[in-house]
């Protein structure tokens, strides 16, 4: 944890001396009214990529359809490279996935929407709540506090997964298979 923020605001409020670099590519396919990614950029939380081509190759890249699943053995390639989501409609996202995207791609394990546009429904996360179980998951909880107080529902998220972030975060990669098994049956989003 030697290397400082970027983000001197968000080191200050989190108290973490290492704040991983948020990154989101915006599909602009979403109402930006909304949009959670856009109010994380209203409020420097992340930084935008203008284009595909700016997704770091060594950045963690969370999409939904890759075959590794993001570990708490990813925090030091999240602290080192950062983190990248893909902001776009679940309506279009099947086009969205299909490409050959850059950087360390990693699904999240399955988790409950606390949004109110996909409420309960499993895997169908906003921007934020990936980003915010992400950093959970690779031992960055008080930012993703930070990201989730911006939303009236960040708490409802927070309680509606309690259990599984608790075991997904100190499980090794190889045990989360069988937890979300345990928590969703054979369900997967």
């Amino acid at each position: 944890m030697d290397e400082k923020s970027t983000e001197p605001g968000v080191a200050r409020i989190t108290g973490e001396s290492s704040v991983p670099k948020l990154m989101v590519y915006d599909f602009r396919q979403d109402d930006p009214k909304k949009c959670t990614s856009a109010r994380l950029r209203k409020f420097r939380l992340v930084r935008s990529l203008a284009s595909m081509k700016r997704v770091p190759s060594s950045a963690i890249v969370l999409n939904p359809t890759s075959s590794r699943t993001l570990s708490n053995g990813d925090r030091e390639l999240v602290q080192r490279d950062g983190l990248v989501a893909l902001d776009c409609s679940w309506n279009l996202s099947k086009d969205v996935f299909d490409r050959d995207i850059p950087g360390n791609n990693r699904r999240l394990p399955l988790l409950l929407a606390g949004n109110p546009t996909n409420y309960g429904i499993a895997g169908r996360l906003s921007t934020a709540e990936a980003l915010a179980a992400a950093l959970i998951l690779t031992g960055f909880r008080q930012r993703a506090e930070v990201i989730l107080s911006l939303f009236k529902w960040g708490e409802t998220f927070l309680s509606l997964n309690h259990d599984p972030l608790e075991k997904y975060a100190a499980a090794k990669s190889s045990e989360l298979s069988p937890l979300e098994e345990e928590f969703f049956g054979s369900h997967r989003g």
